[in-house]
């Protein structure tokens, strides 16, 4: 995948399109990451331990990892993701600026 959990990234297609957010987790198997403020869905719960009350509920839902793009660490734009050895590791670097986004 392109992208990996902390990676701040844009929404590129969909009806949440143009927003941004950190990527609060991936699931590779699916292709599909959660992403924080995305996607936003109504979860109806009943009462549990952790939900005495239970009712409605806004969580962020799984959206596929092809309608997002990282953003560009110099200049905050959505960027294509390309793959160089530094170092003797692979790092994950934006085609636009050439910067790592790997920390």
């Amino acid at each position: 995948m392109h992208v990996k959990k902390g990676d701040k990234v844009q929404v590129i297609s969909g009806k949440d399109k143009g927003k941004q957010g950190t990527i609060l987790a991936a699931f590779p198997k699916k292709d599909r990451v959660l992403v924080e403020g995305v996607n936003v869905v109504k979860k109806h719960a009943k009462p549990s331990q952790e939900n005495p009350q239970g009712g409605i509920l806004n969580q962020e839902a799984a959206i596929h990892v092809s309608n997002v793009m990282p953003l560009d660490p110099k200049s905050g734009e959505p960027t294509r993701v390309g793959y160089e050895v530094r170092d003797g590791k692979k790092v994950r670097i934006a085609k636009k600026s050439g910067e790592s986004l790997d920390k």
